[in-house]
């Protein structure tokens, strides 16, 4: 655990806890392995592990593009899957007859037997089936349930998350940290990021909450967390559960290591 190398003082006490979503309370990596194997399934497509890691590769760029702002949401959802799908050749398998953009395939009865061929997939009919998987992916990190229950106890718990509203809130509505939860703040709802001020911003409307002295961002993103809410002027909280070296400009006024750690903060 790491704190400022300033003296606070036992004076100052927060009023508002707001908490990163992905790789902070919940294993987002999981839930898209889960929804990535489910949809290519559903589609009858064998999904390889170079097309899982070009597809991570391709949503990390996009993501990024995103926390600046040079691209959308909205064109998010489809362009990864239409970028994914551009000129590869992806391998058909089973005993049923497939419609991808309006084609019937007729697939390869056997078992054993697989074919090669090159599918044309709307990436936006593809992209509404991946967010309805991805929305089921609940899996809580060790610790984020007894975090946020003793948080919730004592401060106004504020999830802030960059998402895809229709994946966010159910996930969230259907955990074990929803009875927790004030309330939840979605990038798609608000209109903009992190690390934007604008999301929080959007935010504090919502809370009715305005004193940013009391106030700190809990997070594992540096360039979206800790930097947002740098760029809002609150405390921060590095949620740095990866224990990797902090080589961005960004630096939070604490660190932990753990979860559990933050009661020794807060």
């Amino acid at each position: 655990m790491r704190f400022p190398a300033w003296e606070r003082g036992g004076s100052l006490r927060y009023e508002t806890v707001f908490i990163d979503l992905d790789e902070t309370l919940f294993d987002f990596a999981k839930a898209e392995e889960a929804a990535l194997e489910g949809t290519f399934r559903d589609f009858g497509i064998d999904l390889s592990e170079e097309l899982a890691l070009e597809y991570e590769r391709i949503n990390k760029s996009l993501w990024q593009q995103l926390e600046q702002g040079s691209i959308r949401l909205s064109e998010l959802k489809s362009e990864r899957f239409r970028r994914l799908f551009a000129g590869t050749e992806l391998k058909i398998a089973g005993t049923k007859i497939a419609k991808f953009a309006g084609t019937e395939i007729a697939k390869i009865a056997g078992t054993e037997l697989k074919v090669e061929l090159k599918v044309g997939i709307d990436p936006e009919v593809f992209g509404r089936a991946y967010v309805e998987w991805l929305s089921r992916g609940i899996y809580p990190i060790e610790g984020a349930e007894d975090i946020c229950r003793y948080l919730a106890g004592k401060y106004s718990l504020v999830v802030i998350t960059n998402g895809i509203r229709e994946v966010q809130l159910p996930r969230i509505r259907n955990s074990i940290i929803a009875p927790y939860v004030l309330a939840i703040v979605v990038s798609e709802d608000a209109g903009s990021s992190k690390p934007d001020r604008g999301i929080f911003e959007y935010a504090c409307k919502a809370i009715g909450k305005h004193d940013r002295a009391g106030m700190i961002m809990l997070g594992d993103s540096l360039s979206s967390d800790i930097q947002g809410g740098i760029n809002f002027g609150i405390d921060t909280c590095w949620t740095n559960l990866k224990h990797i070296d902090n080589l961005s400009s960004a630096r939070p006024t604490y660190e932990v290591g753990r979860l559990s750690e933050l009661r020794e903060i807060l």
